[in-house]
C-alpha cells in the first residue's frame, strides 16, 4: 500500500513540476519582445566631377642662403674683442670678429716698407742726374712715403728706359712684396661680410690659430632656402620664380610666403627626383627648422577628391543605391596627405562620405537627411 502510495505521489510531483515549466517557459516567451531589424544610416554626397589643381607637398629643412664657414689664414694666439666670440652672437657688417695678434708680423711688415723706402731713396741722385725729367714725381712719391699707412701705387713710368731702370734696382720686386705682406697682415683680422649671427665657436680668446683651422660658423638670419625633393613628373610645372606656401607642421598657424629660385638639373638616380630650392624670409625661421612647402602643380580634369579612409582595396568606394550599399571601381591618380583624387566616378553618384563600420556590399542602408 505505501509503495502504490509514493509512487502516487511521485507522479503527482513530476506532473506538478512539469506544468510549472511549461508555464513559466510560455510566459518567458510572451515577454520576450521580437527583434526588429535596424537599417544603419550614412552620410553621402553627390559627385560632381570637375577640374581639381594638384597641390604637390613636400618638407624639408632649412638652411640660411648667405651662410660661410669661417677658417685662419694665419697663425697666432686669438686675443678677445669687443664682443665674446660665442654661438649666439650678434655681428653688424664690417665688425670686428676675430683678432690673432700680429705684432711679430707687423714689425716684418715695417722692415719691408722701410727696405723700399730706402731703395727708392738711393736711386733719387741717379734719376736727377739721368732722368731729370721724371725726378720730381719720384722725389713727391718718398717725401709723402708714410711708414704708418698702406703703401701707395708707385708711380706710372713715362717709358721703356725709366721702367727698366726701376726694374733692375728691384724697385717693383720689393713694392710687391710690401703690398703682398699688408695683405696678410689684413687676415690677422676678420670681420664680418654683412650682419649677422655667429652659429658656432670653435676657438676662444687664448687659443693657438694656425692656418687653415676652422674657428666657426656664420650666417645672414634674414633669407632662407627651403630645400626640397620632387618627383621628375612634377618638374614641368614648376619654374623658377613660382610662389610657394611654406608652413610649420606642428604649428599650422605659422605661414610664409616663398619662391622658388633654384631647380637643379641633376635628377637623383636613387630617388629619382629633383632638387628644388625655395627662398623665404620672415620672422621665427631658422636653420635646421623642418618645414612644408605646398606648391601648386598640374590640373587633374574630370576628377574627384575624396578623403583617403574612403578608399577600399585602394581601387574601390561605396556608393548608394536603391538604399543599399554597392562598390564602385575607382582610379586614384594622386595620393595628398588624407585625400586621393580618384576618376571613374560617374556624375550624380550617392557617394558614401563617411566610413561604415561593418560595410558590405548589398547593405541595406538609409541616406541621412538634414
Amino acid at each position: 500500500m505505501r509503495r502504490i502510495l509514493t509512487i502516487v505521489l511521485g507522479l503527482v510531483v513530476l506532473g506538478v513540476a512539469f506544468f510549472i515549466a511549461k508555464t513559466l517557459a510560455s510566459s518567458e516567451q510572451k515577454m520576450r519582445p521580437t527583434p526588429k531589424k535596424t537599417v544603419p544610416t550614412v552620410f553621402t554626397e553627390t559627385v560632381q566631377n570637375g577640374d581639381i589643381p594638384v597641390t604637390v607637398i613636400e618638407s624639408g629643412s632649412l638652411v640660411a642662403k648667405n651662410r660661410i664657414d669661417l677658417y685662419a689664414e694665419v697663425q697666432g694666439v686669438m686675443e678677445p674683442t669687443s664682443k665674446d666670440f660665442k654661438p649666439g652672437v650678434v655681428y653688424r657688417k664690417g665688425e670686428v670678429m676675430v683678432r690673432i695678434r700680429n705684432n711679430d708680423f707687423y714689425a716684418q711688415l715695417q722692415a719691408q716698407k722701410s727696405t723700399l723706402q730706402n731703395l727708392i731713396t738711393s736711386i733719387l741722385p741717379d734719376l736727377r742726374m739721368d732722368f731729370p725729367d721724371i725726378y720730381q714725381k719720384w722725389d713727391k712719391y718718398i717725401r709723402e712715403f708714410d711708414m704708418n699707412k698702406p703703401v701707395v701705387d708707385l708711380p706710372i713710368p713715362g717709358g721703356d728706359k725709366e721702367k727698366f731702370f726701376l726694374t733692375g734696382k728691384n724697385i717693383y720686386t720689393t713694392y710687391y712684396s710690401t703690398k703682398n705682406m699688408e695683405i696678410v697682415l689684413e687676415k690677422y683680422l676678420m670681420r664680418a661680410p654683412y650682419s649677422g649671427i655667429l652659429t658656432d665657436a670653435v676657438v676662444t680668446p687664448g687659443s693657438l690659430v694656425r692656418p687653415g683651422q676652422k674657428l666657426g660658423e656664420f650666417i645672414d638670419p634674414t633669407v632662407y632656402e627651403l630645400e626640397v625633393s620632387l618627383s621628375k613628373s612634377d618638374i614641368g610645372f614648376m619654374s623658377v620664380g613660382k610662389k610657394v606656401i611654406v608652413r610649420d607642421k606642428e604649428t599650422t598657424n605659422k605661414i610664409w610666403n616663398g619662391k622658388i629660385t633654384r631647380i637643379n638639373g641633376k635628377v637623383d638616380s636613387g630617388t629619382q627626383t629633383i632638387k628644388v630650392y625655395i627662398q623665404i624670409s620672415g620672422e621665427s625661421l631658422y636653420e635646421g627648422l623642418y618645414l612644408e612647402a605646398l606648391i601648386s602643380g598640374h590640373v587633374e580634369h574630370n576628377a574627384y577628391e575624396i578623403n583617403r579612409n574612403l578608399l577600399v582595396d585602394e581601387t574601390y568606394v561605396y556608393v548608394v543605391e536603391n538604399n543599399s550599399l554597392q562598390l564602385v571601381s575607382v582610379e586614384p591618380v594622386v595620393y595628398n596627405e588624407k585625400t586621393v583624387i580618384v576618376k571613374g566616378l560617374e556624375n550624380g553618384k550617392e557617394l558614401v562620405s563617411k566610413p561604415v563600420a561593418g560595410a558590405y556590399t548589398g547593405m541595406s542602408v538609409k541616406k541621412f537627411e538634414e
